[in-house]
């Protein structure tokens, strides 16, 4: 499973019994995967300061999360021809996501533990917010000249009565600066071919004689050139209505045909020269965001920690990676009934959720005795 979950329980002699007794349950009946789960020792500074932080990187968490999402699809789109790469492409510090959890190591380098827990948080959250702000603008610019490059795509694509047709005339399909002549397009069912050779010439007066010629055909459909004058075109517009033969709006226009496939190569052109900056800022700045995230889990646990088992600062943080999702419910019950000593009342509700409890409400996502929090990697499948 591409789940993990990280909690903390004291660290004096009675819950470090717990956690081994924890960590042979789990490992004799398959639950799960556990390692220790080293976080620094930080400047705690007041009670109160930590309450007003536990607010502020819960937040901070939700978003980073939101922001690594938001990256993950961003590759998805960018590797439109290439999705079965995509995870070689998602990765922290250069290993797969699980590695990098499994074997977190605190960044003393990038957040100093001696500074001020506010510091750190300030300096995690700056990061995050330039990586939102970047990936805005990059995205936003790719994103429009992708979206105008699919929809003269799209003006390939179709029937012959919606598509683009300057891909499919030539110059020589058309009498062009002729005072008198025109040339029309026309669109005949494959079923009826045969009736337009035989009928198109009299549909109207003055059709030049053997002047149509197909061009192009679709699964249901072909187009047709004729020539006639130009002041019987709105008559035989009609007539070939009436015979279901549909003309087929157009104006041969050189120049325009010429400007459209200059503006397809010039789209080409600019997404492929776009394409590998933006990957490969997407890879850099996603390990990132990701390496932030888990930093973020990291002291989530710290001062969730303090705030829960109190000063002076001691407790063990552990990891757990559940091997199924069958074996999720039955990894709770036995977490809960190890550590039901830190919170018999809670521990309680929990362990039989038929007991009642007055003036408290409890379920088993609001509240656990031990300090828990989840990591899941499945969101960015």
């Amino acid at each position: 499973m591409s789940e993990f979950w990280l909690i903390s329980a004291p660290g004096d002699k009675e819950n470090l019994q717990a956690l081994e007794r924890m960590n042979n349950v789990t490992s004799k009946s398959n639950l799960s995967h556990n390692t220790k789960f080293a976080i620094p020792d930080f400047k705690v500074g007041t009670l109160d300061s930590l309450v007003g932080l536990s607010d502020e990187l819960g937040k901070l968490d939700t978003f980073a999360e939101s922001l690594i999402k938001r990256m993950a699809q961003s590759v998805v789109e960018v590797m439109e021809d290439s999705k079965g790469k995509v995870h070689e492409n998602l990765l922290a510090n250069g290993v797969d996501l699980t590695s990098f959890v499994t074997h977190f190591e605190w960044d003393m380098a990038k957040y100093p533990a001696k500074q001020p827990l506010m510091n750190v948080v300030d300096t995690l959250a700056k990061q995050l917010a330039q990586i939102e702000t970047d990936l805005k603008s990059r995205t936003a610019a790719y994103s429009v000249l992708k979206t105008n490059l699919e929809n003269l795509e799209k003006k390939s694509t179709g029937n012959l009565f919606t598509r683009t047709l300057s891909d499919i005339v030539s110059k020589e399909d058309f009498v062009l600066d002729s005072e008198y002549l025109t040339t029309l397009l026309v669109i005949v069912p494959k079923s009826s071919y045969a009736q337009w050779q035989k009928t198109y010439e009299s549909l109207s007066d003055m059709v030049v004689p053997r002047s149509t010629k197909l061009i192009a055909e679709d699964n249901e459909a072909g187009l047709f050139t004729v020539t006639l004058f130009r002041k019987v075109t709105e008559d035989f517009k009609v007539k070939a209505k009436e015979n279901k033969f549909i003309v087929r709006e157009f104006y041969y226009d050189e120049n325009e045909i010429k400007r459209e496939r200059e503006e397809m190569t010039r789209l080409l052109s600019d997404k492929k020269q776009q394409y590998g900056p933006l990957l490969r800022w997407l890879k850099v700045n996603f390990s990132e965001a990701f390496i932030a995230w888990i930093h973020i889990k990291a002291l989530r646990v710290f001062v969730e920690s303090v705030l829960r088992y109190g000063l002076p600062v001691n407790f063990q943080a552990v990891l757990l990676q559940p091997q199924k999702k069958s074996a999720t419910k039955r990894l709770r019950e036995v977490l809960n009934s190890v550590f039901r000593h830190l919170d018999e009342v809670a521990a309680a509700s929990l362990l039989d959720a038929s007991v009642e409890i007055p003036g408290l409400q409890l379920s088993n996502q609001d509240y656990f005795p031990y300090v828990y929090f989840q990591i899941d990697l499945s969101l960015l499948d």
